[in-house]
């Protein structure tokens, strides 16, 4: 397994990167920076070349102000020297200090986050900026101006989106037409097998119409797709086991599991791995965004690459999760 043989263009753009992208919302919070480090470590010498991040990892854990998970991957990458080598997205829209400015996507707010974000990324330049989610307060306008300049200057090269609608990315697109500004390159959405029916019916129309690298968190359904949950109700010890149980723990949710694990011991595969092939082998898919906790956690997810889900049993899984 080497992510060097697979990488992706991102999207319309001449940009490559890796066939999975690492997710840090763990550093900082469920992973310390000790063990932050092995996973960056494991996940570049894998031949891994793009890391997601946001600067509010992870300000909802007692004692953490937010950019944590930025400074670590800062430290992480020049300690190492590889600024050149590494794909760095991060996001803003979070509150990140007190007052009513400490959040949002209006000039003043960006300004200071991306400065900010910089510094704790310890680089002159941020490769892909996204917006985390919509801000209503703000007109559109003056958010793409914003990032518009920030592309001029050359402290952001690409700019993205995150957890947008349809209607709200076709807006987008359309004023930065009519003002000539930079358009958005990118969606992060949730996507995987059980939430499917937001994206595929909102979304992805309007991605595939401007060819939007498609870049989804939490594709296994924030760990029920690996297998651990079971219809008896037992769940294993997690920062996130309540809200797994209040959003997958139904009918629905377990025939796609019990279809994945089926399929997983045909193909001598994990189910993790085999939630992730299915998304892999999806011709609009860039780079699902895997987090993990530990070392061996990230390889058996980063085999996902070198498992070939056969035509019939992707109809399968298709069929058991469809809407």
């Amino acid at each position: 397994m080497d992510l060097r043989e697979k990488v992706k263009n991102f999207g319309t753009t001449g940009l490559k990167v890796s066939p999975i992208c690492l997710g840090t919302m763990q550093f900082g919070w469920t992973a310390d920076r000790e063990q932050s480090f092995k996973i960056l470590d494991a996940y570049y010498e894998a031949g891994g070349n793009f890391i997601d991040t946001a600067d509010v990892y992870s300000r909802w854990v007692e004692g953490n102000p937010g950019g944590v998970a930025e400074e670590i991957i800062g430290d992480w990458i020049k300690s190492r020297g590889i600024r050149r080598e590494i794909v760095i997205a991060t996001k803003v829209r979070g509150r990140m200090w007190d007052g009513p400015n400490g959040e949002g996507l209006s000039r003043y707010h960006i300004r200071r986050a991306v400065e900010d974000s910089l510094r704790r990324l310890k680089t002159d330049v941020i490769d892909i900026y996204q917006l985390h989610w919509p801000d209503e307060s703000t007109p559109i306008e003056e958010t793409l101006r914003t990032l518009d300049d920030l592309i001029r200057e050359g402290k952001v090269l690409y700019i993205g989106l995150s957890n947008y609608r349809g209607w709200m990315i076709e807006k987008a697109m359309l004023v930065s037409e009519l003002k000539n500004f930079e358009k958005f390159v990118s969606i992060q959405p949730r996507y995987n097998l059980i939430d499917r029916e937001e994206f595929e019916k909102d979304v992805l129309p309007v991605v595939l119409k401007y060819g939007m690298a498609v870049i989804p968190y939490s594709p296994l359904a924030a760990g029920f797709l690996t297998g651990k949950y079971r219809r008896d109700g037992r769940i294993p010890g997690s920062v996130r086991a309540s809200t797994i149980q209040q959003r997958y723990f139904n009918e629905r949710g377990f025939k796609i599991l019990e279809k994945v694990i089926e399929i997983a011991q045909k193909l001598g595969a994990t189910p993790a791995q085999v939630s992730l092939a299915w998304l892999l082998q999806k011709d609009y898919i860039t780079s699902p965004i895997i987090g993990a906790n530990s070392v061996e956690q990230l390889m058996d997810n980063l085999k996902a690459v070198d498992v070939k889900i056969p035509t019939d049993l992707m109809e399968e899984l298709d069929n058991v999760s469809n809407f």
